[in-house]
This record gives structure tokens, C-alpha cells and sequence, in this order.
């Protein structure tokens, strides 16, 4: 298909070791497709990044990504900090795959797979979407601060194989420990919003943790991101908006304010935890969140 081998980096470890158990199916698949390929494993947190910003470094105009959300904020962060205009193919494995919702992009791997294949086939233009980033870093799907950040520590220290309920099992465990209402101020849009919050959620696309749908109106190509603040709630309230935030309907309640929007400034007197597609970050006190347009190639 390609005198270049694509390479296709793969997290081993992504979808609680699915990844891996994938990989030998996943060679044969793309072989049998007819695309060239390499293969490059991960063999720790930072690996997948170092090594697609060495590969753009290099030359490489295309690259497959085979894993979950971290996977894909390692890559893409690869990708933004090497200043290249490089492809980037999706083969979600992982356990919530919230960037493969939001692109339109099939979740079963094997699907994902064989269209990425046919596209390749018929030399399709990538697709333009948009890139989101907060202080030094970037983010495909989202990017969260407070009490979902919290929930995302959670989740990633269970190793149950047990998909999208380890968001869900996470969320009662937060829920035990107490809910978080940090003061945060807020400017936005020319506005600011200052008081305790439980969270502050910027949205690029439409879902998070595997199952919630915390922004239904967002779109990963529409130059905008989505900010979502929930004011204080109780434990029980909690509880109650779940369902709501399952199916995309808790916009518009008394707590939960949302609006789009380009760029903007979180700060806290007090460091607080945060998160970027997934991937929870060290305790800061200063979030600058801006939308980079079109910023990504997607294949």
C-alpha cells in the first residue's frame, strides 16, 4: 500500500491488558488488509510520546495509534509538540474509547481496523478536527478539574476488568471519601464565575469516562470546546444526577451551567487535582484551556 511502513504504536497495557492480548490478531488483520506496517510497543507511561515525536522528528507523515485514551493523548501530544502536520490513524482498545465516540470511529477494534484499512486503500484525505490545551499539555477528548479528576485517580488505580463500570464503581468510591467543593474562579467568555464548585469540565468531545455524557452538545470539529460547572452538591444529589449525566439530560439543572466556548482561566488559591483525557495531572492552582482549530489530522 505504502513503500514507508506506517508505524502502528500500541500500548500493551490499554483496556487493562487488552491491548496486548490483541496484538498477534491485530498484525495479522493489518497484514491480511495489506497495510505496511511496524510495530512499536510501549513499555511505560511517555514511551508512546517520546516515540511518535521522534518518528514526526524523522519524516513519518502517518501514524496508527492502538489503545485507549492515554494512548491517544500520548500521541497526540507527540504529534503537536513535534510541529509537524502528521496523520494520525485511531484502533481504539481501550476501556472507555471517548475520542473514538467522539470521532464517529467504529469501537470494536476489528472494525476500526478494516476501515482504516479501506481508507488507506483509497488514499481518503484525513479528516480536520480540533485540539484543546490546558497550560503546557494538550488533550484530544477533554480535559476536567475537580471532582471527575478525583474520580479519573480513582479509576485508573482499579485494575478490574471490568470496562466502562470501573467509571461508574469510581464515582461511588469518590463519593465515600466526600465530595470536593474547592473555590475556583472562573473567566470566561468576559465573564467570571467565582465560588465553590464540585467540578469544572471542558469538553471537546462528548463523552467521559466511557459512559457519561457530560457535554451532548459537543463536536470534536467545530472550533469550540464545552464547559461544563457543577456547583456544590450533596453525596445524594450526586446519586440522583447520575442517570441524568448517563444520558446527556442533566444540562439545564438548577447545579449544572454550561456554555461554548474558545479559551479560558481556572484558578484556586489551593493546588487542585485535574485531568486530561483520562490522564490525571500534577496539583496546580492555574488552568489556561484554549481550542487549537483543526489543529489534527485524523485519518
Amino acid at each position: 500500500m505504502t513503500s514507508t511502513p506506517i508505524p502502528v504504536f500500541i500500548n500493551p497495557m490499554a483496556g487493562r491488558g487488552r491491548a496486548g492480548r490483541t496484538l498477534d490478531d491485530l498484525r495479522e488483520l493489518l497484514n491480511r488488509q495489506g497495510v505496511d506496517h511496524s510495530i512499536v510497543q510501549s513499555n511505560a507511561v511517555g514511551d508512546l510520546e517520546e516515540g511518535i515525536l521522534a518518528a514526526a522528528a524523522a519524516g513519518t507523515d502517518r501514524i496508527i495509534i492502538a489503545g485507549g485514551d492515554g494512548s491517544i493523548h500520548e500521541a497526540v501530544n507527540g504529534i503537536m509538540r513535534s510541529g509537524r502536520n502528521v496523520a494520525l490513524g485511531v484502533i481504539p482498545i481501550g476501556t472507555g474509547n471517548d475520542f473514538a465516540k467522539a470521532c464517529g470511529i467504529p469501537l470494536h477494534w476489528e472494525d476500526a481496523a478494516t476501515l482504516l484499512a479501506d481508507r488507506l486503500r483509497g488514499k481518503v484525505q484525513p479528516r480536520a478536527i480540533d485540539v484543546g490545551r490546558m497550560n503546557e499539555r494538550y488533550f484530544a477528548n477533554g480535559a476536567g478539574v475537580g471532582f471527575d479528576a478525583k474520580v479519573t485517580r480513582i479509576a485508573r488505580s482499579n485494575r478490574l476488568p471490568i470496562g466502562d463500570l470501573v467509571y461508574l464503581i469510581a464515582v461511588f468510591q469518590a463519593l465515600w471519601d466526600g465530595v470536593i467543593t474547592p473555590r475556583m474562579t472562573i473567566h470566561c467568555n468576559g465573564k467570571t464565575k467565582e465560588g465553590p464548585m464540585t467540578l469544572a469540565n471542558v469538553s471537546n468531545g462528548a463523552w467521559v469516562g466511557g459512559m457519561f455524557h457530560i457535554a451532548p452538545e459537543a463536536r470534536i470539529d467545530d472550533g469550540e470546546l464545552d464547559l461544563v460547572i457543577a456547583d456544590p452538591v450533596s453525596r445524594l444529589r450526586i446519586l440522583r444526577l447520575l442517570p441524568h449525566l448517563i444520558g446527556g439530560t442533566h444540562i439545564g439543572q438548577a447545579e449544572i451551567s454550561h456554555q461554548r466556548m474558545r479559551e479560558c482561566r481556572i484558578e484556586c488559591k489551593s493546588p487542585l487535582p485535574s485531568h486530561l483525557d483520562g490522564e490525571v495531572q500534577p496539583l496546580q492552582t492555574q488552568f489556561d484551556i484554549a481550542i487549537l482549530p483543526g489543529a489534527l489530522r485524523l485519518m
